[in-house]
């Protein structure tokens, strides 16, 4: 009976620290993001994480702001701590390739959002909005806004983004089928509301006619919005965003923005989650290409009801 219990109570004693580990047999996911400072990257890593957690994962989130130096320094974490994924929405479109060689090179597959790298078959997938579709919905949208002839200005984001210029490309064919429509001002204002603000102030002391702003994302339009606002002119000109964030959507409540197009950063971020689960899992994203993209939704005073969270739109 002794022997029996000695038997029980070794079995037990070499279990235990199997337990104690299978809570974190899943593996570390690494999420980095660019600024936390912005909703939109905020709310990407937020439901980034929490999906992770989910599915059985130890998760952090680290942000580069924009910066590829910080940007490597944070993969050599991930590789350091052994992390099983990455899900990076990269710096710089050029800039982050060699981050993602390097964590590709130590066995970590990565998957991308909301913007992309200029070499595929490096990443296992690249999530992005479908940013020529929304560029299309929001610059009809604004048409209609402000009208067919006037004179307007470009807020356009950073441009180490491909998402900048393919919004302003989207932007520009729309547009430049109205031919009293004239773009009289284009400022880089790097997706930032402080930097929106100044280059609107600039853009109005050269071109106190327009009648109105696209933007490229809705923080740049929020800091035009406060311009205008100082100037006394948001009267007399309609802005346009696209994001889909929560300030955005309060401002076209108040009547200070026309719409936002909606990217649906809610679903790629947990979609990717997902994708590089089936890859640990399967060795398969389950994905029908590298590149996938989201369409995105408009938001304007109509349908502002259906919006039941951030950055998401009830179909």
């Amino acid at each position: 009976m002794f022997k029996k219990g000695m038997r029980i109570l070794l079995a037990a004693a070499a279990i235990a620290p199997l337990l104690a580990s299978s809570a974190w047999a899943a593996g570390m996911m690494t999420i980095i993001v660019n600024d936390p400072s912005n909703p939109y990257w905020l709310t990407e890593g937020n439901v980034a994480k929490a999906t992770a957690e989910k599915l059985g994962y130890t998760a952090s989130v680290n942000a580069h702001k924009g910066d590829t130096n910080t940007e490597s320094n944070l993969i050599d974490t991930a590789i350091t701590n052994k992390s099983v994924a990455i899900i990076l929405d990269p710096a710089n479109a050029d800039g982050s390739v060699g981050a993602v060689k390097k964590a590709v090179a130590a066995g970590i597959p990565v998957i991308l959002v909301n913007a992309e790298i200029n070499q595929e078959g490096l990443a296992k997938a690249q999530l992005v909005s479908n940013n020529a579709q929304g560029a299309a919905l929001g610059a009809q949208q604004w048409v209609e806004a402000i009208g067919d002839k006037g004179n307007y200005a470009e807020l356009f984001g950073a441009p180490s983004d491909n998402n900048a210029a393919t919004r302003s490309n989207g932007y520009e064919t729309v547009l430049s089928q109205y031919s009293d429509l004239k773009k009289v001002a284009k400022e880089v204002a790097n997706w930032d509301r402080t930097q929106g603000h100044n280059k609107m102030q600039s853009m109005l002391q050269a071109n106190p006619d327009i009648v109105g702003v696209i933007s490229g994302n809705d923080e740049m339009a929020l800091g035009a919005i406060a311009a205008l606002k100082e100037a006394g002119k948001l009267a007399n000109v309609k802005v346009g965003g696209f994001d889909g964030s929560p300030d955005a959507v309060a401002a076209i409540k108040a009547g200070e923005l026309q719409y936002t197009v909606l990217q649906p950063v809610a679903v790629f971020s947990e979609e990717a989650v997902k994708q590089a689960d089936n890859l640990i899992k399967t060795g398969n994203t389950g994905a029908k290409s590298e590149k996938q993209l989201f369409d995105c939704l408009l938001i304007t005073k109509d349908n502002i009801d259906k919006y039941t969270g951030p950055f998401v739109l009830a179909q």
